[in-house]
Order: structure tokens, then C-alpha cells, then sequence
């Protein structure tokens, strides 16, 4: 390769560099400025021109538990998230195995309207979701969110399991069954094992979805079933916006499914692929 020619790639790939942290620094600056202004007191947080270097202070944090009782927002959000997740999977996993391994010609038309549903805004069964959960006593409970969660998610996780059961080869079922094994067993011993990364990407990757809910935490639940949506959205009111301490609200409700997310990045990748990369 010529001298032109390593000049050029050194080029490209500078550009390459500065352009990939520029994005990587316009994604994360909001989370770090986020991460000091809740360090900071109210008066440092609102002034003008913004204090970059101050003395932290962990008073936003105690007062958040003190006034908003963090310990349980976030439990209800655990019970929530988990629950629907494991309920949602549960339903999921035999829907995808009767379309990936017994498809008739409307398997792909139901599974293209089932994603469609996703497309509607949330906004639009508001009004029939609340009246039933009204009616049957699961308004501001926390078996209605987790079964609200479990039905939003519940078309992504058909999908993507659909996605992971497609891709395992036939002939491994078929020697199965003429070894005389069952639904069950074929379902416990093939299709589990083979399936345990897209049955892992799903679940974290819906587990993550229910933890940032926040259209239906806000709408069917308050202070009894409300999860960390509904923690962070009680820091506004009508006097206005108390940003120290809903800097430290919003740290406390991302933080663990930050944690979370670093700590499982291989699967919910490959979960956001929906299966595409194995």
C-alpha cells in the first residue's frame, strides 16, 4: 500500500474515532449531567451559569426516602417488572413454539398484527384499560400493572421467541418425536435447552421495558402500587420543578436497571436484533 493510501485510512479512521465519541457523548451527557446536578442543592442546581465544580451533598437522597419512601417504589416496580416478565414468557413461549413448529398459512398474518398492536399509541386504550381495572379492582394494584405490562410486552416476546424457535433445526424434533417423546417432553428437553438464549434475551429485554413503563405506572396506579415512574413524576408540581431532588429521584429509578443492563449488554443485544444475531 502506498504512502497516499496509508495516509488516507489514518484519515478515515480519525474521522471514524471523533465521529463514534462525539454520538457517544451527546448519549451520555444527559445522564452525566443528571448524575451531578443530583449531588448538587437546589440553588447550585438552577444557577446560571451552571457550577461544575461544587461540594456534593446526599441530602437530595435521604430526603427522597424520608418524603417518598424509595424502598417501596422500587419494590413495586421489582414485583412488577419481574412478574410480568415470567407470566409473559409463560404465555409467549407456547404461542411461539405452535408458530414456529406447526405454521398454517395465517401464522404470518397473525404474527404481523399482533406487532402491529404496538403500533397503536398507549393513549388510545386508556380509557377501556382504566374502566376495567376500575371495575375489577385492580385499579392502583399491583397484579393489574403486571398484568398490563404483561399484555404490552406480550407481542414482542411471541415475536422474538418465534424469531429464536424458527432457527432450530427440524430434524432435531422429528428424531424426537420417533423416539416417542411428548409435547412436554420434546418442549423440556429440546426446545429448552437449545432455546435458553433467546428465552434469556427476551426476558431481559422485556424485563427491562417493564421497569421504564411509565405511561400505565402513571395512569392506573398512585401512591399504593406506584412504581419509580411514579416516584420521579411526583418531584413536579404546581410551584415547579425541584431539579436537585428530581435529579436524585432519577438516579435512584435508573440505577439498578443501568447496573442491570451493563452487566447482561450481550443478551439484550442480541434481544434488540430479535434473534438476527446468534
Amino acid at each position: 500500500m502506498t504512502r497516499d493510501g496509508n495516509s488516507g485510512s489514518m484519515a478515515a479512521l480519525a474521522v471514524r474515532t471523533v465521529a463514534a465519541w462525539t454520538v457517544t457523548l451527546i448519549f451520555v451527557f444527559p445522564l452525566l449531567w443528571l448524575f451531578l446536578t443530583a449531588f448538587k442543592t437546589e440553588l447550585q442546581a438552577i444557577a446560571v451559569p451552571p457550577e461544575l465544580f461544587f461540594k456534593p451533598t446526599l441530602e437530595n437522597f435521604a430526603e427522597v426516602q424520608e418524603r417518598s419512601d424509595y424502598l417501596l417504589y422500587a419494590r413495586n416496580s421489582i414485583i412488577t417488572s419481574v412478574g410480568s416478565t415470567l407470566l409473559g414468557l409463560l404465555i409467549a413461549a407456547p404461542a411461539a413454539y405452535s408458530m414456529a413448529f406447526f405454521r398454517t398459512r395465517r401464522t404470518r398474518d397473525l404474527l404481523m398484527w399482533m406487532l402491529s398492536t404496538k403500533m397503536m399509541p398507549a393513549v388510545g386504550a386508556l380509557v377501556p384499560i382504566y374502566v376495567i381495572a376500575q371495575t375489577s379492582g385492580f385499579l392502583d394494584s399491583l397484579t393489574g400493572l403486571t398484568i398490563v405490562f404483561t399484555m404490552s410486552n406480550l407481542p414482542i416476546m411471541v415475536w422474538m421467541l418465534y424469531s429464536y424457535f424458527k432457527d432450530i433445526p427440524p430434524e432435531i424434533l422429528e428424531a424426537s418425536r420417533m423416539d416417542g417423546a411428548s409435547v412436554w417432553s420434546e418442549f423440556r428437553h429440546v426446545i429448552l435447552p437449545l432455546g435458553m438464549g433467546g428465552f434469556a434475551s427476551t426476558g431481559l429485554l422485556c424485563l427491562v421495558l417493564s421497569w421504564n413503563e411509565a405511561f400505565w405506572s402513571l395512569n392506573l396506579s398512585s401512591a399504593k402500587a406506584g412504581t419509580l415512574a411514579t416516584l420521579i413524576a411526583s418531584y413536579s408540581s404546581p410551584e415547579g420543578l425541584f431539579w436537585a431532588k428530581l435529579s436524585a429521584a432519577s438516579l435512584l429509578a435508573i440505577g439498578p436497571i443501568v447496573v442491570f443492563g451493563w452487566f447482561s449488554q450481550k443478551q439484550l443485544v442480541q434481544g434488540l436484533t430479535f434473534g438476527a444475531v446468534k
